[in-house]
C-alpha cells in the first residue's frame, strides 16, 4: 500500500525516474515527467494524451488507495 507522501518524493526525485503505476482494477498509467501528474492527499491526477509540448488533452483522478504497484520504466 501506498501513500501520498511515496509517491510525491518518486515524482520529486533527481533524477526522475519515469515509472508505471499499476491499479487494482488492471489499469496502468506511465509518469514519463514530474509534470505528468499532481498528487493530492488521496489521489493521483494524471495527465493523458500530452501534445508534443507536454500539455495535457485530458486527466484520469486515480484514488491511491488502488495503486498496487509502481514499476519502472526502461528509458527509450
Amino acid at each position: 500500500m501506498f501513500n501520498a507522501q511515496q509517491i510525491k518524493d518518486r515524482m520529486n526525485s533527481q533524477p526522475f525516474r519515469p515509472f508505471r503505476l499499476c491499479l487494482s482494477d488492471g489499469k496502468t498509467f506511465d509518469i514519463t515527467n514530474h509534470d505528468a501528474a499532481f498528487v493530492k492527499r488521496n489521489a493521483i491526477e494524471i495527465g493523458l494524451d500530452a501534445d508534443p509540448n507536454g500539455l495535457a488533452e485530458r486527466f484520469v483522478e486515480c484514488a491511491i488507495l488502488h495503486i498496487t504497484r509502481i514499476e519502472d520504466l526502461v528509458a527509450a
